[in-house]
């Protein structure tokens, strides 16, 4: 396990690399609510997910949902980690010929399983794709990634109510809880808390983790999988900019990409070695 954990460690720091200089490049995009999922997408997508680069549309692949779809450069990032196009093409983001759109675009980008950006509704597409698997008697299973703001949103609760009345065990939600979105402090602007209370109140199997932690997330997914009857919820703990010292838990970096500058600054802080 320590060796993998190694690894892990390794891929999650290429993600961040990739976010801030994607973003810096671009002058424009989402690195702080990328950063903190960076952990997360790490663990599904060199771990977790059963997937084949070469064969994106394999039919037993499972699926995952990016729902706060303006963390597209960790998808991205983590797509291209994993082989599904050049890394070279990172640096396209935003620009306007390049298919690495703002939000994520299933019609472009190979591995990308539906196009997201409206928030509240990549649930609802997860639920989809878990209920065709169970209708099909696939083994496949799909996970979805939340952001905690995005628990305002009321089509969120209209979903977890269908996948706990389907009993889609197939189907693991993850809530990204960095406490900060775009106006602020979620608990300012329309507090969701307590979040993992109203996702067993709607009827999910809730853990909560450390969602920095790759040894917790990996035993959550594990956990996850023994489920039996009701549907998942991983409420991970995190940091808004994780990993990158004068971005972590500062509301402005949501949507704000970092200067020349700054981008050098933080890729000087993660220096492998």
């Amino acid at each position: 396990m320590e060796e993998v954990l190694e690894q892990l460690q390794i891929k999650a720091l290429a993600l961040r690399r990739h976010i801030i200089r994607m973003t810096g490049l671009a002058g424009s995009g989402h690195p702080g609510g990328s950063l903190s999922a960076a952990d997360i997408m790490t663990v599904l997508y060199f771990h977790e997910l059963r997937i084949d680069p070469l064969n994106p549309g394999w039919p037993d692949r499972d699926r995952f949902v990016l729902s706060k779809g303006h963390a597209a450069p960790v998808l991205y990032a983590a797509l291209a980690e994993r082989g599904f196009f050049p890394q070279e093409e990172l640096d396209t983001l935003r620009r306007i010929d390049s298919r690495l759109q703002g939000h994520p675009d299933m019609r472009k980008v190979p591995g990308v399983e539906i196009s997201t950006g409206s928030l509240g509704q990549g649930l609802s597409a997860a639920n989809g794709m878990a209920l065709a698997g169970k209708m099909d008697k696939s083994s496949f299973r799909v996970y979805a990634l939340l952001g905690d703001g995005e628990n305002q949103e009321g089509q969120v609760w209209e979903a977890a109510m269908l996948a706990a009345h389907y009993r889609l065990d197939n189907l693991v939600a993850i809530v990204d809880h960095n406490g900060l979105q775009i106006d602020g402090l979620i608990a300012e602007v329309l507090s969701p808390e307590p979040i993992g209370d109203k996702w067993r109140a709607f009827g999910w199997e809730v853990q909560e983790i450390n969602g920095h932690d790759l040894k917790e997330i990996i035993t959550a997914l594990d956990r996850a999988r023994e489920v039996k009857g009701r549907p998942s919820l991983i409420l991970a703990n995190t940091v808004k900019g994780k990993g990158c010292s004068f971005m972590e838990n500062r509301v402005e970096w949501h949507g704000t990409a970092p200067s020349k500058e700054q981008m050098e600054t933080a890729l000087n802080e993660m220096e492998v070695g």
